[in-house]
């Protein structure tokens, strides 16, 4: 095991998993830790585990509002993050927080660790905040995230938090497993604009710009002007919801209760129009056929026979003897006459 990485679970019993799901539906913090261990291990036993434990909390979960907040490193994602959570849990809700950081190239384990960003919201016993590493892919981490997801709504927490590590390709996974995209933006004017992908200001449900407060407050209201003319001509995922643009202050808690107003409003307009059942069945079944195509290259990559041809693929279409193409089909043969 790496230096620093977690302890993996010990080998879990049916009984176990039993026990284990019964102590996360009763809201147990310590279980809800242990089953997402569980859930991102990749040995071969502690996936069985795994499937056991979410087949048994599957009915028990969907009860809440899933969130990603997203936004460049520096514009404030945990400072929004703990002074929404804290807003929402005076409200009487749960929240789960989910952050994916960075990997330590030695360690393997998270490198910013949000607990020590979030101190307030760590200390809540109505929180709970899990640093996940990105372990060099966002996609194998992004592929737990959902499992993860369901842990903590099994375990009674009704806001589940994502946030990512930064806008990027990771944007697209994290989106494709929430209710609501939350893009946050730092003020900045027009220059944001070029920084930040079209693709990625389509996802978003509502944009927020950060740290209006200050010498900041006049700049952030530009900003809001400038994204929300942008916005404009942009065609909203669905037409029972139109994006809006709004500013805030986490660190002085302006704006945070228009911001978890609008999540209601989101929420409400989503779930009575049915597009909120519909987009997360349309999730269930793309995770679904992720889990097919990654199951399958794990096999492909382990398998000893597929191994030896994929060496002598690569040097042959390396020296320009066989195209790429052919060689696939050779490595594919290989796998499935295996």
């Amino acid at each position: 095991m790496k230096p620093g990485a977690r302890k993996p679970p010990a080998k879990m019993t049916v009984a176990e998993a039993r026990r284990l799901a019964r102590a996360l539906r009763g809201g147990d913090r310590r279980a809800l830790a242990r089953a997402i261990t569980l859930i991102e291990s990749t040995r071969a036993d502690h996936r069985r585990a795994a499937d056991r434990l979410l087949r048994s909390i599957l009915p028990h979960t969907g009860d809440s509002i899933r969130l990603a907040i997203s936004g460049v490193p520096g514009v404030g994602k945990s400072t929004f993050i703990e002074a929404l959570g804290l807003h929402s849990i005076d409200r009487g809700h749960r929240v789960a927080v989910l952050a994916v950081d960075p990997s330590s190239p030695r360690a393997g384990g998270s490198i910013l660790g949000d607990k020590t960003r979030m101190e307030v919201l760590s200390r809540n016993t109505a929180a709970f905040i899990r640093p996940s590493p990105t372990g060099g892919t966002v996609g194998g981490v992004a592929r737990r995230t959902r499992e993860a997801i369901l842990a903590c709504e099994a375990a009674g927490f009704d806001v589940v938090i994502v946030e990512t590590v930064g806008v990027g390709q990771s944007e697209f996974a994290v989106a494709d497993m929430v209710d609501m995209f939350v893009l946050l933006l730092a003020p900045g004017g027009g220059d944001d604009l070029q920084g930040i992908k079209k693709g990625i200001m389509e996802l978003a449900d509502v944009v927020i710009v950060n740290k209006a407060d200050g010498d900041l407050s006049a700049a952030a209201q530009r900003t809001r002007a400038d994204f929300t003319a942008a916005m404009g001509l942009m065609r909203a995922a669905s037409p029972h919801w139109a994006p809006s643009v709004m500013a805030c202050s986490a660190l002085i808690g302006s704006g945070i209760g228009e911001a978890w107003e609008t999540i209601e409003q989101f929420r409400d307009a989503m779930t009575g129009a049915g597009h909120l059942e519909a987009r997360r069945a349309n999730q269930a079944r793309a995770w679904m056929w992720n889990e097919v195509n990654e199951t399958l290259m794990e096999r492909l990559h382990k398998d000893d026979r597929v191994r030896q041809v994929v060496k002598a693929m690569e040097v042959e279409v390396a020296a320009g003897k066989r195209s790429p193409t052919e060689a696939a089909q050779a490595i594919l043969a290989a796998f499935l006459d295996g």
